[in-house]
């Protein structure tokens, strides 16, 4: 058993234990000590969590149903612009009286540490690649000006040299869009120029 550090994560349940069947509701507003998360937006140290805990008494320990909400704050994966979103996390995790290898937490000191579950909750809610909003169009890739507040710009394609050898033939004037023009087959025209032969009926008129 490692030692038992009271915190503020940590929430006493000393009336609860051994009493199958009892419940508590806890309500706790925490200041994060410590930054959560490492990505373009995380849950900065300072930051309110708010806090729901339903505990329920079990034979063999105490079964914690959290609910957590608070602010995450950081940039736009598209425009870089600061943005604040909020997250919000729930989970169940019952905490053991004796720990084994079915459970991975336990009962210290007539105390539940709630700390690495709702840091784990909350980071893994974080989104990875976070926008200001769904459309943002983000930055202009030559000039790095944000697109948004130059609404009268398009985005400047850039252009791979590389392919330059095959512009013309994708033009419409290029040498690879000359078609070739066939004379207009005639019904009359006599083969290898040989004067065509008379009808049996002009043959009888002669």
């Amino acid at each position: 058993m490692s030692k038992f550090n009271k915190t503020p994560f940590t929430v006493s349940v000393w009336d609860l234990m051994h009493v199958p069947g009892e419940l508590r509701e806890r309500q706790l507003d925490i200041i994060v000590p410590e930054k959560m998360g490492e990505g373009l937006v995380a849950v900065q140290a300072g930051a309110t969590l708010e806090i729901d805990a339903r505990l329920e008494s079990l034979h063999d320990g105490i079964l914690a149903t959290v609910r957590v909400d608070t602010e995450a704050s950081g940039e736009c994966g598209r425009c870089l612009r600061e943005i604040e979103l909020p997250v919000r996390v729930e989970f169940a995790e019952l905490f053991a009286y004796s720990l084994d290898e079915a459970f991975d937490y336990e009962v210290q000191a007539d105390h539940i540490d709630l700390e690495p579950l709702i840091r784990d909750a909350v980071v893994l809610a974080l989104p990875f690649q976070p926008v200001c909003r769904p459309d943002c169009p983000g930055l202009d890739p030559v000039t790095g000006e944000r697109l948004e507040d130059l609404p009268e710009r398009a985005p400047q394609e850039e252009f791979d040299s590389r392919w330059s050898a095959l512009t013309g033939l994708l033009s419409p004037s290029g040498s690879g869009a000359h078609a070739e023009t066939l004379p207009e087959a005639s019904t009359d025209t006599a083969t290898d120029g040989a004067t065509p032969s008379a009808s049996p009926t002009e043959r009888e008129k002669s």
